[in-house]
């Protein structure tokens, strides 16, 4: 698009041309990379949230895997959400689908605390026995998301949607290291800086640490 607005008289920059065109909602149609493969286990978990009220900080963590397009390629980001209070309790990019990227930001958000449930979608990483056993050592409650049903996951996909449109599509990102630094300081702000209406306008910091108080 942007070589032929130059032919056009219109010489526009790549990284304009692909902001205006995700602000627009337009895009090319292609296949995207797959973040969700179910996985086969004889053990299986019920959806445990339905009809729950989420009145505190640890009763409900969740998580899931989105992708980040990169200027050549992508890779995966991963995310552990507190459900009450959306803080980010750890995150982890991996190029690869492997489970070991999961299990990494899962043991980094163990250090912090304990969840009374876990929630998160079918795949392959979350229904592995190291990821499961990881929960079940720590006495945690495993749930699991309906297939095809995004909205049994709803903060976290609302966590990729401010990810996604205040962040990757803003930003040209050169390769990893790159996304690295700029998701970093993404978490850092989102976790710190920026206030959430369903919060009574507080940031998911300040509910979150509440609870040591």
């Amino acid at each position: 698009m942007a070589a032929w607005l130059e032919t056009q008289g219109y010489p526009v920059e790549r990284k304009r041309v692909r902001r205006l065109l995700h602000l627009m909602g337009l895009e090319a149609i292609y296949p995207k990379p797959r973040t969700s493969m179910p996985g086969s286990t004889e053990q299986r978990y019920p959806y445990l949230l339905r009809g729950i009220s989420i009145e505190r900080c640890n009763q409900v963590w969740s998580c899931d895997i989105t992708y980040i397009r990169l200027q050549r390629g992508f890779i995966y980001l991963m995310a552990v959400i507190d459900w009450f209070s959306r803080y980010v309790l750890a995150w982890e990019i991996s190029i690869t689908l492997d489970t070991s990227f999961c299990l990494e930001a899962l043991d980094r958000a163990l250090c912090v605390a304990t969840p009374e449930i876990f929630n998160s979608d079918q795949g392959v990483q979350f229904t592995s026995s190291e990821f499961t056993s990881r929960l079940k050592e720590a006495d945690i409650r495993i749930s699991w998301d309906g297939r095809g049903r995004a909205l049994d996951n709803i903060f976290v996909e609302r966590l990729w949607r401010s990810v996604k449109y205040e962040e990757v599509y803003i930003k040209d990102y050169q390769g990893v290291s790159d996304a690295v630094k700029n998701l970093r300081e993404y978490f850092t702000f989102y976790n710190h800086e920026r206030l959430h209406q369903a919060l009574d306008y507080q940031t998911p910091a300040q509910v979150y640490l509440k609870r040591e108080l």
